[in-house]
């Protein structure tokens, strides 16, 4: 069994490279995975609203479907830039949606999966925010909210994250501690595998005579990080893009 795992592309446009990288990635993927695990902020900003509002998606969508077509099931962790999935992931893709932290079974192996975004207690603003527009409040506002006017806000928010990220960085890194303590709770309550996104810190360990694996899946912006299982082993790769002489847009 071959199992791929994305998470934090935050995709924007088509111009991008790590967009156009994306698009090369998983049609490599057609007909050569079973499963496509993506635990969330594989957009910038998508909620649920048409797809043909989004058009500037419309190629990952489409790509994302041929995959499906090939004969690859698909888990969506939803993250805090995408939530509140539309009826083209359920429908028309047929993945299987979590608003939050899920427990798979892998080969056999039970495993937890998450965007990772809830993992750390201490960011109660973040946390009220989470709650606010994964809520039920914001997910009937949908409908009547221009989709313009949702991007504008989410654009406000986007560059506050951003910065937020950046300040993070000259503190202290307290994220692969945070990470860890998570994992040992469901490692303590029988999972054998935890996999995160969010954090944006690539690595894998493995504990207790290599029965318990933990992956923090990195990013998929400059570091093109991806997960993989495949015939009973766990790996985090970085994906090579073929040659492309049109840099990554800055952010």
């Amino acid at each position: 069994m071959r199992a791929v795992i994305l998470a934090d592309a935050h995709l924007r446009t088509p111009e991008d490279r790590n967009y156009r990288a994306m698009l090369t990635f998983l049609a490599e993927l057609e007909g050569s995975t079973d499963l496509l695990i993506i635990l969330g902020d594989l957009f910038e900003f998508l909620i649920g609203y048409p797809a043909g509002d989004f058009p500037h998606y419309i190629p990952i969508l489409e790509a994302l479907l041929r995959v499906k077509r090939r004969g690859a099931r698909i888990i969506y962790c939803e993250g805090n830039h995408d939530f509140h999935l539309g009826t083209f992931f359920t429908e028309t893709l047929g993945a299987e949606l979590h608003r939050g932290p899920a427990v798979i079974e892998l080969d056999g192996h039970r495993t937890l999966i998450c965007h990772g975004d809830q993992i750390n207690r201490g960011e109660l603003s973040h946390r009220l925010l989470r709650a606010l527009f994964h809520g039920p409040v914001v997910k009937a506002l949908i409908p009547v909210v221009p989709v313009r006017f949702a991007c504008f806000i989410a654009d406000r928010l986007g560059r506050r994250s951003v910065g937020s990220r950046a300040k993070k960085k000259r503190t202290v890194d307290t994220r692969a501690m945070l990470i860890r303590e998570y994992a040992a709770r469901f490692f303590g309550q029988g999972c054998t595998v935890v996999i995160t996104g969010h954090f944006h810190l690539p690595f894998l360990e493995r504990r207790e005579n290599n029965t318990l694996t933990l992956i923090s899946m990195g990013e998929w912006i400059t570091s093109y990080s991806y997960g993989e299982y495949l015939n009973g082993t766990f790996s985090l790769n970085s994906y090579s893009p073929p040659d492309d002489p049109i840099p990554n847009n800055p952010r």
